[in-house]
């Protein structure tokens, strides 16, 4: 299986660190983010992966190949985005090379869990997803993005439902947020993902910049494609912010 790790954004809550190096290039107990991620693909059997950068971090990951060449568990191929294209958009740059089913990971969380049983959900589930979420119990999910869920199947996704609370629709004359109980601990998305080949069919690729969160998720929960994967035991940690960094830094 093959792996893609999503390291092109510009890290801005993390300014001025990120000025100097690229957000998965942050350390986490004197390793890389994308270290640690890396060597969670090698253990459940991904064997070969991609690093989705932004061209103006392309001098930094020369260094960090350079520097962590003896290191790296699995090869670790670097594919340059022209532009800044979102968690989806620079996929457009890998479709040739991911013809069967793959796992796609944010750049910027640690995680350390069981991705095997992921991988197992996905493949025997009869609805036959197209994607598959690993999700993570968090006390603060309106943060992140929150899957409304019938089963194991995702019948809506909602990305960061903080920031557009009134816009939900009512449902069983409950708004969508009540129903999901956003004030208490809840499951969310974990930024990592057991993705089928065919999702590209779901892409507008002319528009260039595309969200998996926004453009592709609520599509294919519309079709019925979109699962989701309760992790129960593991870790997570989102580095985004000087404070979550700072609790990864203490607590991994």
């Amino acid at each position: 299986m093959k792996g893609v790790i999503l390291a092109g954004g510009l890290g801005t809550r993390l300014y001025p660190v990120t000025l100097e190096m690229p957000k998965p290039l942050i350390t986490v107990k004197r390793k890389p983010i994308i270290n640690h991620l890396l060597e969670l693909f090698s253990r459940h059997g991904v064997t070969e992966s991609f690093v989705i950068i932004n061209k103006d971090h392309q001098d930094d990951y020369q260094w960090w190949q350079r520097r962590y060449l003896d290191e790296l568990p699995i090869p670790a191929r670097i594919k340059i985005e022209p532009r800044p294209l979102g968690t989806f958009g620079g996929l457009k740059y890998l479709r040739e090379e991911l013809k069967d089913s793959f796992v796609l990971s944010n750049g910027d969380e640690l995680k350390d869990f069981h991705l095997g049983d992921l991988i197992k959900s996905h493949k025997n589930n009869s609805e036959k997803p197209l994607a598959t979420i690993a999700l993570v119990k968090v006390p603060n999910p309106s943060d992140y993005g929150v899957p409304v869920l019938k089963g194991n199947r995702i019948i809506e996704f909602l990305e960061k439902p903080k920031n557009s609370m009134s816009g939900y629709r009512k449902s069983g004359g409950l708004t969508i947020s009540q129903k999901l109980n956003l004030d208490q601990p809840s499951y969310i998305s974990s930024g990592l993902y057991i993705l089928e080949p065919e999702v590209f069919d779901y892409a507008d690729w002319p528009r260039g910049f595309l969200m998996i969160e926004k453009d592709i998720f609520p599509k294919l929960a519309a079709a019925g494609k979109l699962a989701g994967y309760k992790i129960k035991n593991g870790r997570w940690f989102d580095c985004g912010t000087f404070e979550r960094w700072e609790k990864a830094i203490r607590e991994w």
